[in-house]
């Protein structure tokens, strides 16, 4: 019988490789023949995806990084969860979403130079908690469209997640498990730090902005 410990580190090792599957580059070597990282913002994520190749290949990626982010802790932990030493499967979800999301910002694949992590972080609520992930969604599409930066608008997204958390079983909806709450109050740190550069071209007046996506443009 294959020993518990060894399994959780195999199924978090796997779901860390899941994660890394460098769908924004693979797909600027297929469509232009370039690294993305060396384009648009420089991030391999979604969004400069959409900025340099185009709507109909971000959608790809992003759908991708999204399902990253949902097969580990829907799929691979649920299954494996039986014979490993830990007592809650939420817990367990929680490290597998979580290794792929890290797999995602640092992927072996590519110099552990990845993207932001926001596309697999949702893909990984929606395996936990899909109710709350289409009012982050909300808060994201109004904070884009109030002020044009998608950088703020994950950022606000993933900070109102343990806000609707909370508010969601007065509604009658089945609360949160602690483990998934005490994440979502940790994660808005994590993605804080893997938008230290974009918080630093905010600073600077330098952040690209989506002004087709703003209710209130700037006159030219």
């Amino acid at each position: 019988m294959c020993n518990p410990n060894l399994i959780l580190i195999l199924i978090l090792f796997t779901s860390y490789i899941i994660g890394s599957f460098p769908t924004s580059i693979i797909m600027g070597r297929i469509t232009r023949g370039i690294d993305i990282r060396n384009h648009g913002s420089g991030n391999a994520g979604g969004t400069n995806v959409f900025r340099v190749l185009g709507w109909k290949p971000a959608l790809v990626v992003i759908t991708f990084d999204v399902f990253k982010g949902w097969l580990p802790a829907s799929y691979l932990a649920k299954i494996f969860f039986e014979a490993t030493p830990l007592p809650d499967l939420g817990l367990f979800q929680i490290l597998c979403g979580f290794c792929a999301v890290l797999g995602h910002t640092y992927t072996i694949f590519a110099g552990f130079k990845g993207g932001k992590g926001v596309g697999t972080l949702a893909g990984m609520l929606i395996a936990m908690f899909p109710v709350a992930v289409p009012l982050c969604i909300l808060m994201f599409a109004t904070t884009l469209m109030l002020t044009g930066y998608v950088s703020v608008g994950s950022i606000i997204a993933i900070a109102s997640l343990p806000v609707f958390l909370l508010i969601l079983p007065v509604f009658g909806i089945e609360p949160a498990e602690l483990s998934l709450l005490v994440f979502s109050l940790l994660m808005p740190f994590f993605v804080i730090y893997t938008h230290r550069s974009n918080i630093a071209r905010l600073r600077n007046g330098e952040e690209n902005q989506f002004e087709k996506a703003m209710i209130f443009k700037k006159k030219s």
